[in-house]
């Protein structure tokens, strides 16, 4: 795997380009010059965990023949204060299903993912606490 940046102004906006030549802006907070032109890079190793744990489970409730006609996932992180690095001390995924779905397998779908499947998960477990919760809204 191999990612590039290339750095579009004086400051700290890049754009990153994956393998899979999709553009991502990434860029530091007005507090430290940034322009808010892009993700920092600490909220894209959120939406990387959300990301990574999203295909898990659709591909796991696929092969359960769950129909999933909604989903979205809400991801919120506390960093260590006054430290740097300022890592992430904990964080929570909520996952949102709907669809004609047995919480069942919903729940064993998440469960796989958050705890065997998820490379990020697994990164990010090695210096976090992680929490997770789900629910299936009713169409």
């Amino acid at each position: 795997m191999e990612v590039n940046l290339t750095r579009v102004d004086e400051d700290y906006h890049f754009v990153a380009t994956g393998a899979s030549g999709v553009e991502i802006n990434i860029d530091g907070s007005p507090a430290i010059g940034g322009h808010n032109a892009g993700a920092r890079p600490m909220e894209l190793l959120l939406m990387g965990l959300g990301g990574c744990s999203a295909i898990d489970v659709i591909q796991i409730l696929k092969k359960k023949r769950q129909q999933i006609d909604s989903f979205n996932i809400n991801v919120k992180a506390e960093r260590v204060e006054g430290e740097a690095p300022s890592l992430f001390k904990q964080i929570h995924v909520h996952f949102v299903l709907g669809g004609p779905l047995e919480e069942l397998k919903v729940q064993q779908a998440i469960q796989l993912s958050m705890d065997k499947y998820c490379s990020v998960a697994a990164i990010l477990y090695k210096t976090a606490t992680i929490t997770y919760s789900f629910e299936v809204a009713v169409m």
